[in-house]
């Protein structure tokens, strides 16, 4: 089991090692030079050459990626000399010692560093952990939901399958899995968040909003559960199509399996027979999916949160684009990548805990 987890955990780093190399390779290819998105376009050129020193723009690329993994590493080489590329700088890190050796060198174990704001001037990661809460409570939501209805209607579909509601269940299914997330976001804000209200008078969610609002009388920040609804809801679309079809798949393949008869002719129940023998073998394929798909809601919810205006990840990441302040959508991108590995990581590891077969294989 060990050699399982060791396996899993390398393979992780080594997507996590491409996620980097190409994250940074695409956004120093980007036009634009970000020492003068800094200081506006007024600045004199000494001003601008202290700034391009400082984020390390006048080394060469080479350098600039060993830069950019020493600030990623929590582990990592520095040096005391002021003039050196890997100078440890008080103001960016908080570290502590590990050992020096030479003259100048000195290993520390630090939190990763992602840089800076090109406009607010605030650590990346800082911001990122500021926004998150709201993207992981929209992604928990949204997961719940199509995995509640995804499950229940799944088992419906197989025990009644070939009829109008198998058939008729099947079609929605494929109809949610086909329209675009931005698509349904912008008919459901409009139908449900607008129309609906102006036709009956009743406003029961509102069209847009995030999770906690500045209240109108002064009273601060007030939670605003309502406003989870419509982007929840939307988001779940796409999961709960898939988990309908992976239960329905599942269960039809278990309830034909011989101790499933067994158990039939025995004289239990239906109800029984389907919740304690076949849903229970049943749901295994369907909690790896619904994992990787959980991940996948957390990178995947920028279009839904733009359209609610729901301020989390996507939302941070979107307006950190029409700024082009990069550090802010690179740190988003190796966050949700470092997310979205760990959550296979942590799955794998469990299923090969569950199901002794995955370790052998």
């Amino acid at each position: 089991m060990s050699r399982f987890i060791t396996k899993r955990i390398l393979y992780g780093l080594l997507v996590l090692a491409g996620v980097i190399t190409v994250v940074f390779l695409l956004f120093n290819v980007l036009p634009g030079d970000p020492a003068r998105m800094l200081m506006g376009q007024r600045a004199d050129e000494e001003s601008l050459r202290v700034i391009q020193k400082d984020l390390g723009l006048d080394q060469t690329l080479s350098t600039q990626f060993v830069m950019y993994l020493n600030d990623l590493s929590p582990i990592s080489v520095h040096s005391t000399d002021e003039e050196h590329y890997l100078y440890l700088d008080d103001n960016k890190y908080s570290y502590s010692t590990l050992f020096t050796f030479g003259e100048n060198n000195v290993v520390v174990a630090k939190t990763p560093y992602l840089r800076r704001s090109y406009q607010t001037k605030r650590q990346v990661s800082e911001i990122l952990l500021d926004y998150l809460p709201e993207t992981a409570v929209l992604a928990t939501a949204a997961i719940l939901f199509a995995s509640f209805f995804g499950v229940l209607f799944g088992i419906i579909t197989s025990l009644m399958k070939d009829t109008w509601v198998d058939k008729s269940l099947l079609f929605l299914s494929v109809l949610g899995m086909s329209i675009p997330s931005f698509y349904s976001a912008i008919i459901i804000s409009w139908l449900i968040g607008f129309a609906l209200p102006q036709a009956t008078g009743i406003n029961l969610f509102n069209m847009t909003g995030s999770l906690f609002e500045y209240d109108d009388l002064g009273n601060g920040e007030i939670l605003r559960l309502r406003n989870l609804v419509l982007p929840a809801f939307t988001l779940g679309i796409r999961p709960i199509s898939a988990i309908l079809q992976l239960t329905r798949s599942s269960m039809l393949d278990v309830m034909s399996q011989d101790y499933i008869r067994t158990a039939r002719a025995k004289g239990l129940s239906k109800m029984v027979v389907v919740i304690k023998h076949a849903l229970k073998n049943a749901l295994n394929p369907v909690v790896t999916a619904v994992s990787g798909m959980f991940a996948s809601l957390l990178a995947g919810a920028l279009f839904v949160e733009m359209i609610f205006a729901w301020k989390g990840l996507g939302w941070v990441l979107y307006d950190a684009l029409t700024k082009y302040d990069l550090p802010i959508v690179m740190g988003g991108v190796l966050l949700t990548s470092t997310i979205f590995v760990i959550i296979n990581i942590i799955v794998d590891i469990v299923y090969g805990m569950l199901d002794p077969r995955v370790r052998v294989s």
